[in-house]
């Protein structure tokens, strides 16, 4: 029987793998059984895993336990902050999740400067111009790029035209600081996939003078915010995830140190191949590069025959390729935004991980570059 090959998943902001303590929460939970809304021991038990791990989130974030809202992930808790609170038009950068764009619609957008960074300027325009109050959704790290945003001053641009701030940061616990107080919003959102919890959990984090009008109705569950019975297994392995991120105090400098030895690399060996956000600050697992000439869906496929996991922009599109609305919006045209991964390392990533990904993707940009010498020959 053949061995099965050995992968490198370099796909991190997608989804990272669940950390072995996650998982052992995960089967905990699952083998404990209980409803938490129930008043017997087993229900006891069951509110006491969930309640362990709101405590945990609220410290991934700086915040209080009593304002963590468990959802279904962070598509929802975006949704539940952008519909939940009533305000008079929104504003939202333009380079946001989907499931931000798409709850918020219709939502005026800001722009970006090419760097991926957020336009503060247009940011003050485009507030001057709109409805009051208004509701502002700036996430904190770009997903594709790794771009971090100016959220502080977003938020202190906000304050004065009075209007409320949302922030996305699903791809921020671990790799940068999230502190709702300093970054002065009132609501935010995580996902627990993201940090190595299991799928299909998230939160939406209240600043203690904000509510949300729940999406979902029927129980009096997550302070009658979120109705329905809670996901206590995947809360729980939430929760374990969220210890083992605020534990792992060199974690990010160890990622931070593969991505570099990967960029490193691509610039020695292929000087045209651009890396989008570079000239920003980033989170220090994402590199966004582009190979000339060679289509994002070939390079994803090329690696994946290479046992080496990577995207092409975000992983929200059901398995399509589409150019990125990122890329276009920092400027780039459809070509060149049509030419761009994704590559993000985390927790479990090592250096055979860097070294595979790098000969996989060299041998595509060798075989590209001998194919059009041939047709030039």
């Amino acid at each position: 029987m053949t061995a099965m090959r050995a992968t490198s998943y370099c796909d991190y902001n997608a989804g990272a793998p669940i950390r072995p303590r996650a998982a052992k929460a995960v089967a905990r939970a699952l083998a404990a059984g209980g409803n938490p809304s129930s008043v017997h021991a087993a229900g006891r038990a069951a509110r006491a895993a969930v309640e362990e791990a709101r405590e945990r989130i609220a410290a991934l974030a700086g915040a209080a336990p009593e304002h963590v809202v468990f959802t279904s992930g962070g598509t929802e808790a975006n949704n539940l902050a952008l519909a939940g609170v009533a305000r008079a038009s929104v504003v939202v950068s333009a380079v946001e999740h989907d499931s931000v764009l798409a709850a918020a619609a219709p939502a005026t957008r800001a722009a970006v400067r090419h760097d991926g960074r957020l336009d503060l300027d247009a940011l003050e325009r485009t507030l001057a111009a709109a409805p009051a109050p208004a509701l502002v959704s700036v996430m904190l790290a770009n997903n594709e790029t790794g771009v971090v945003q100016p959220v502080a001053e977003a938020a202190g641009i906000a304050r004065a035209h009075g209007a409320a701030v949302h922030c996305d940061a699903a791809q921020a616990p671990g790799r940068v600081p999230v502190d709702m107080a300093a970054l002065g919003v009132d609501l935010l959102s995580l996902s627990a996939h993201k940090i190595g919890g299991p799928q299909g959990v998230g939160a939406l984090i209240l600043g203690g003078d904000i509510d949300v009008a729940p999406l979902l109705r029927g129980g009096g569950q997550e302070r009658r915010r979120r109705a329905g019975t809670e996901n206590v297994a995947g809360i729980a392995g939430f929760g374990a995830a969220a210890a083992d991120v605020l534990g792992a105090a060199g974690e990010a400098a160890r990622v931070r140190a593969l991505r570099d030895r990967f960029e490193r690399t691509v610039r020695m060996t292929v000087a045209d191949a651009p890396i989008y956000g570079a000239a920003a600050p980033r989170l220090g697992n994402t590199s966004c590069l582009g190979m000339p000439g060679v289509a994002a869906e070939v390079q994803v496929i090329a690696c994946d025959l290479a046992g080496v996991a990577v995207s092409a922009g975000a992983a929200c599109s059901s398995g399509k390729v589409a150019t990125s609305h990122v890329l276009r919006a920092m400027g780039l045209d459809e070509s060149a935004a049509g030419e761009a991964i994704r590559v993000s390392f985390g927790w479990a990533s090592r250096e055979e991980d860097v070294d595979r990904l790098c000969a996989a993707w060299f041998d595509l940009y060798e075989r590209n570059r001998a194919r059009r010498a041939r047709r030039a020959a």
